[in-house]
């Protein structure tokens, strides 16, 4: 649920249709709309002068003089704030370019509208979380995530590994013995576990490498678990380059 001072959010989007369905999901769910800002000058405008808490970024601006990604870079330097990327482009070089400016999520459109309302509510309260407690550094360790109509503060160091089913995702936990489980697809929320330590076995399963703790040709286990976890065969040699194997003649 939203908190009881709605959430602050600028539209950058070029697309008039795209923006006013935006706009009503937003509302819908009590979230106040600052402003629709369809190129790069009015959203440096927008954000100079009425600073929102969040902005939902379209990366392709056809009528601007920078795209979404440059947008994105200089509305941050104004003003700190979680940025959601909007986009109908998988293309894995614009995700790399895009990931340069830390966003807090990266959508493919078309997104359905409950999918857009948990990326805001996880992004907003993950930037928040630390500001609250005295950090300023937002790439925590720390993440929050949505449960028990709560939000739950988990160690992502703490997160053995990411299992989808579907559109919920099941989160294992060094020491626990049953899983967190998210009504979400893993595409939206392995954003949040972008760094070395974690990698994507498959489209279902992300692992975290630190607590790999045995490997076999067709499957692997995690540190504290017997439960065997099969290997894509399309992923074993990828996975290989990732450890320090020690190979005999």
């Amino acid at each position: 649920m939203p908190p009881k001072h709605p959430i602050k959010i600028l539209i950058i989007e070029d697309d008039g249709i795209i923006a006013m369905d935006l706009r009503e999901t937003l509302e819908e769910a009590a979230y106040e709309v600052v402003a629709v800002a369809p190129n790069f000058d009015k959203a440096i405008q927008i954000v100079s002068t009425t600073p929102p808490d969040l902005a939902l970024v379209d990366i392709r601006l056809k009528d601007s003089v920078r795209d979404g990604i440059d947008t994105a870079k200089q509305i941050l330097s104004i003003h700190k704030m979680p940025i959601i990327y909007l986009t109908a482009n998988s293309d894995k070089q614009t995700f790399l370019v895009a990931k340069e400016t830390r966003p807090a999520a990266y959508l493919l459109k078309p997104f359905r509208a409950d999918e857009l309302i948990f990326q805001i509510e996880m992004a907003y309260h993950n930037f928040q979380a630390p500001l609250k407690n005295g950090f300023e550094n937002y790439e925590s360790d720390l993440i929050y995530l949505p449960l028990d109509k709560g939000y739950k503060k988990v160690n992502r160091d703490d997160v053995l590994y990411l299992s989808a089913e579907g559109s919920y995702v099941y989160i294992f936990m060094v020491g626990k013995e049953k899983p967190y489980l998210i009504s979400t697809n893993l595409g939206n929320l392995v954003q949040y576990f972008m760094t070395t330590d974690f990698y994507r076995l498959s489209r279902s399963l992300v692992i975290n490498l630190r607590y790999l703790d045995r490997l076999e040709s067709n499957h692997l286990y995690m540190a504290g678990s017997n439960e065997p976890i099969r290997i894509p065969t399309s992923g074993r040699k990828e996975l290989m380059s990732k450890l320090r194997v020690v190979r005999t003649k």
